[in-house]
């Protein structure tokens, strides 16, 4: 196991006292890579969770009785406790030990998994799914927390790029592996695939991460802020997963937008009173902080919309199947691995206020050629704005990434790293909702259902799948081509406004955000509870 000094540590540069009076340099620990993959494995099941459930819903609904209803709480439970969860992680993690969490929520990941595998009822399947949402929502944080005390500033930004790759790898693999899966065995081992991971993400993770916590500067737990935070956030994400299916304008939705936004409003007003708030609010008066973390929203927006706009066209329009669905998404994963590792060499070059407009501008330019699709294009016009769209997202959200815990103190990576996560998932969550709304109302104006029976036209219209189905079964091809034409116009003003998005925030973020970054300023003055050197009592090396 790599020890950082006989104490833990926080944000730190492992075995670096750089630019601390009176301290000496030693070299970074050459395990810091074969930690960092003990990361990767462990973020590997977080990723590949995300798509794999879609796969087998289909089939759950055969065998468990599933209505459509049951289908959504099956995918959205984990959605809405993962993205609630991950603030209060990040603290915990602050406070009471980084790795150890890490290792909790990945057994708690685990233990989900195996309950998702054995249980034979919706409502079984929707508890598990809750369950892995608590793991996952202590798993992301914490694993982006705990890299600034494995590698020195330098190494930073292609550690960063390698973390942001992995979380991305697992979503193509979904429904490949899924396919295959469903193909040879029972809707059940889309669970049990995740356990042989996990147990090896553990035993890595339990031998090679550092001991990484915050010592002396932690705020204490405020078990009333969290659970008013959690409260806020779960009302949130749930009125916007609910909207597009009851109306932006139901009462339900509204009422729980508002008691959301309340809550939410109410621990952001008592955190920024607080002489020492357990959620440091004050991050966001830093431009560094602010532009970057904006930066970070528009790619998961971008991202959580294609993964929701792509799969559909390639099953409804084009009649691919799930593992074909996953084989053709790769271009966007390669494209995005490009750019992630050559990012952490263009932006010490030319800095964060160049490469992440840069990116977002390539991301937007991705968006637009997808925004000129008809029905009739092939799968080359749709690979090749896939891959433009991947280089987009790596060349912005890594360098952002790194500007974002460039500008977090040791005692805050968990909590600051957890926040923009958290305000990443709401983003994409949004996204699903929002352009997933766009998506049906342009779809029911185009679709041309004249001439049909009422029962035919109210299928049709109720979805691309329903269309689809009924259309098969009567032999409409002209209704077919009406639904896979409305269809692809929805798609294409829904990826429209993504590609406007990114290039609105690509241009405020080109203005606003500074030239440089903490990471290229001297140390800060060290804490006087920490000693005029800079280390903490047992000797590990803080810097901020």
């Amino acid at each position: 196991m790599i020890e950082a000094g006989s104490a833990d540590v926080g944000s730190a540069d492992v075995g670096s006292t750089e630019g601390v009076p009176g301290a000496g340099k030693a070299p970074p620990d050459p395990r810091r890579w074969w930690a960092l993959g003990a990361l990767v494995i462990g973020l590997l099941v977080v990723g590949l969770d995300t798509t794999i459930i879609n796969v087998a819903m289909p089939t759950m609904s055969d065998q468990l009785g599933a209505t459509t209803g049951d289908l959504q709480w099956i995918a959205d439970s984990y959605i809405v406790v993962f993205a609630a969860g991950m603030l209060p992680a990040g603290l915990i993690g602050d406070r009471y030990g980084r790795r150890r969490f890490l290792l909790v929520g990945l057994g708690v990941f685990a233990a989900g998994s195996v309950v998702g595998a054995l249980v034979g009822s919706v409502g079984g399947v929707i508890a598990a799914r809750a369950l892995m949402g608590v793991g996952g929502a202590f798993i992301m944080p914490l694993s982006l927390s705990i890299l600034p005390s494995l590698f020195p500033p330098a190494e930073r930004a292609k550690a960063i790029s390698i973390w942001a790759a992995s979380t991305a790898l697992g979503i193509p693999l979904g429904p490949i592996l899924g396919g295959w899966l469903l193909e040879h065995f029972w809707w059940g081992s889309v669970f049990l695939i995740n356990i042989p991971v996990v147990a090896l993400a553990l035993l890595v993770c339990g031998f090679l991460l550092p001991t990484s916590r915050t010592t002396s500067d932690a705020p204490r737990i405020d078990v009333g802020v969290i659970g008013c935070a959690v409260a806020g956030l779960t009302l949130l994400v749930f009125a916007v997963i609910e909207a597009p299916d009851r109306g932006w304008g139901d009462p339900r939705v509204l009422v729980m937008f508002a008691a959301g936004a309340l809550l939410v409003a109410g621990v952001v007003l008592r955190e920024v009173r607080a002489q020492r708030p357990m959620i440091d609010f004050g991050l966001f008066r830093d431009r560094n902080f602010l532009w970057a973390t904006i930066a970070t929203l528009i790619p998961s927006f971008a991202m959580a919309g294609v993964l929701f706009l792509v799969p559909q066209r390639f099953q409804g329009v084009d009649g691919y199947n799930a593992f074909g669905t996953g084989l053709r998404l790769l271009p966007m994963l390669l494209g995005l691995f490009v750019t992630s590792l050559a990012s952490n060499r263009l932006a010490p070059r030319f800095g964060h206020k160049v490469v992440i407009p840069a990116g977002l501008f390539v991301l937007g330019g991705g968006l637009l050629m997808g925004a000129t699709g008809s029905a009739d294009d092939g799968y080359g016009w749709t690979a090749a704005w896939l891959t433009v769209t991947g280089l987009g997202v790596g060349l912005s959200l890594v360098p952002s990434m790194d500007a974002v815990m460039a500008n977090l103190a040791p005692e805050r990576t968990g909590m600051g790293s957890a926040l923009v996560q958290t305000l990443r998932q709401v983003a994409g969550a949004f996204g699903v909702a929002i352009l997933g709304s766009v998506l049906a109302s342009a779809y029911v104006d185009r679709i041309d259902t004249s001439g049909r029976s009422a029962q035919v036209a109210d299928t049709a219209r109720d979805s691309l799948g329903g269309a689809v189905k009924v259309a098969t079964h009567t032999g409409d091809g002209t209704l077919l081509d009406s639904a896979h034409a409305a269809f692809v116009h929805g798609m294409d003003v829904a990826l429209l406004i993504c590609a406007g998005s990114a290039l609105v925030v690509g241009v405020a973020v080109a203005i606003f955000l500074p030239r440089r970054t903490d990471s290229t300023r001297a140390p800060a003055t060290p804490s006087p509870e920490l000693g005029e050197s800079g280390h903490d009592r047992e000797g590990a090396t803080l810097l901020p």
